[in-house]
């Protein structure tokens, strides 16, 4: 009797599984689970692998590439604007994990992570009545790929069915508002949802700002996440009027002009407990309203000193300068670094039944209960000079003004901190002792700057690393030396990149701040009076151990915060 020969289980496996047991990538087994979980999950094979982690995607895509001779190519080196993403249904494209990348006469160029879906292939071909060719990619390359080209398709206008958006509250706009205008310039349902979704992802995602913007033959939604500008939708250019007007409705603007900048506000209200309010600016272009608009979370000013990233020295510093009870508090640095949450959090501290809080502002962002803002209207004749004398005939403890721009503000500001009073207010330059100098360009003597004057906090804000992918990387020592490090301290550094992964935003979530916060000592007061330079305190200050705003950056890098890339993008060298 002969014996039977033995049974080839890899036969039973399908052909690019039965491959990767072969090279030796996958068991039998391992195979075999993630073929029957695709089964019953309805996802491809190479999903699952990827997915589970059972199988890099690159040795996979190799592997797929050899056995079937489907040409592999990195979809990251290809420029999203040139996609041929109009060429297939979007609903093909979610289903089958495939990417039209372009179009050549009547052949379509398509990215596939398996090559062994032919279905997929064929469902495009008869979809597109194009000739079909296979490109083969790595299954999350692709996966980020699509997502980012879905989300700024124009079909994001057909996708308006979140049960989220029926239970919105905006307040802000009156609907009666110019009642003469022609009612369907506004009342489009569609568009009403569009403008709400966008709102609502914003605040999901964390944006600050939102960005609404027509061209002559494209409309672009961008918005700013941790101080970068992306672009998330593409709504049709018909609808750049319609969807201008639904924002000016809401925020209470006059639709009918459209040749003057507009300002306003408006109100979401998302839950009982939460609201946002945005701050919308309208300004005519050659081809409409760009209109913007900034997220003013309140939330943002009850983070806490500790969430905004001062390190305990400056803390210390920070909290004896606000805690005094007469003096001037100046906080410095371009627009969009974090000034107004730093003042809003020392506000919020102070913020006590005792003390009498006053702001002038231009306009208020956050609203605090417990402090009296003001909102500074020079068109009225109620400008930020006009604000600090009505407050100092109102019994006040501690004053903000939300920037000091000429000598008449800076004057009274000055004479406010000599007189008993707490005096928060900020200004535009690039550190803390340049400051000083900039006040004495305004005019302002310089015997009340040294008197009035107790701190200033120059800042910054840089993008956090990831947590869950960022990655060290070697650089050599001495450029790690010309970057600013000290040699003694290169041995023991470790220093990370940004690598990117499906929880952050191009490897960084979230924003750190970097701060020189500058006590003003006796001996600076003495170099104010003797009417010095920037470079003369600068050095001043480095002498009694105030660490500038390189020094600091530095230290977050360090401390694996940020990258050296993202610190050179907000403090040069």
């Amino acid at each position: 009797m002969t014996n039977a020969a033995p049974v080839d289980n890899t036969q039973r496996l399908s052909g690019l599984a039965r491959k990767l047991v072969v090279d030796g990538l996958l068991t039998e087994d391992q195979a075999r689970q993630a073929q029957e979980n695709a089964t019953k999950k309805k996802t491809s094979f190479v999903a699952q692998l990827v997915e589970n982690k059972t199988l890099d995607a690159h040795a996979i895509a190799e592997t797929g590439a050899n056995e079937f001779g489907v040409p592999l190519f990195d979809i990251t080196a290809i420029d999203m604007d040139v996609l041929a993403i109009k060429a297939v249904e979007e609903k093909l494209i979610r289903k089958h994990h495939a990417m039209p990348l372009y179009k050549r006469g009547n052949r379509l160029y398509v990215a596939i992570s398996d090559p062994t879906n032919l279905h997929a292939l064929d469902e495009i071909k008869f979809q597109s009545a194009l000739t079909v060719e296979a490109i083969l990619v790595e299954h999350d390359q692709l996966t980020k790929i699509i997502d980012k080209a879905m989300a700024a398709h124009e079909t994001t206008m057909v996708d308006l069915n979140d049960t989220d958006l029926d239970d919105l509250d905006i307040v802000g706009g009156d609907e009666d508002l110019n009642s003469d205008s022609n009612d369907s310039e506004v009342d489009d349902t569609p568009v009403v949802r569009f403008v709400n979704k966008v709102l609502l992802d914003a605040i999901n995602k964390g944006a600050s700002d939102i960005h609404f913007e027509p061209y002559e033959k494209v409309y672009r939604v961008r918005f700013r996440q941790d101080g970068m500008l992306a672009e998330v939708a593409n709504p049709p250019v018909a609808l750049a009027t319609k969807m201008t007007a639904r924002i000016k409705v809401m925020s209470r603007l006059d639709i009918s002009e459209k040749r003057v900048p507009q300002d306003g506000r408006m109100k979401m209200t998302l839950s009982k407990n939460r609201a946002i309010d945005f701050r919308v600016s309208t300004c005519p272009t050659l081809f409409g309203e760009k209109v913007v608009m900034r997220i003013l979370d309140p939330t943002s000013a009850q983070l806490g000193i500790d969430a905004l990233g001062f390190e305990a020295e400056q803390k210390e510093k920070l909290m004896k300068a606000v805690f005094q009870p007469y003096g001037m508090v100046l906080v410095t640095g371009p627009t969009g670094s974090g000034k107004t949450v730093s003042l809003y959090t020392c506000l919020n501290i102070l913020n006590q039944p005792d003390r009498n809080i006053s702001t002038a502002e231009d306009p208020a962002e956050i609203n605090l209960p417990g402090i009296n803002q003001v909102n500074v209207n020079p068109k009225a004749g109620l400008t930020f000079a006009s604000a600090l004398r009505a407050f100092l005939r109102q019994d006040p403890d501690v004053i903000m003004v939300g920037e000091i721009r000429d000598l008449e503000t800076a004057e009274i500001a000055i004479k406010a901190a000599q007189t008993g009073h707490m005096v928060f207010s900020t200004l535009h330059t690039n550190d803390a002792p340049q400051t000083l100098t900039r006040l004495a360009n305004m005019g302002v003597p310089p015997f009340n700057i040294a008197s009035a004057v107790s701190l200033i906090v120059a800042q910054r804000l840089a993008r956090r690393l990831c947590s869950h992918c960022k990655q060290p990387v070697y650089i050599p020592p001495e450029a790690l030396v010309e970057e600013g490090f000290l040699e003694d301290e290169i041995e023991d550094i470790t220093i990370y990149k940004a690598v990117g992964c499906d929880k952050c935003n191009d490897g960084y979530k979230g924003r750190v701040g970097i701060y020189q916060v500058m006590p003003i000592s006796e001996n600076m007061s003495r170099l104010i009076m003797e009417n010095c330079n920037a470079l003369l305190l600068a050095d001043m200050a480095k002498k009694e151990g105030v660490a500038d705003l390189r020094t600091s950056g530095l230290r977050k890098v360090k401390a694996g915060m940020t990258s050296l890339e993202e610190l050179n993008r907000v403090i040069t060298v």
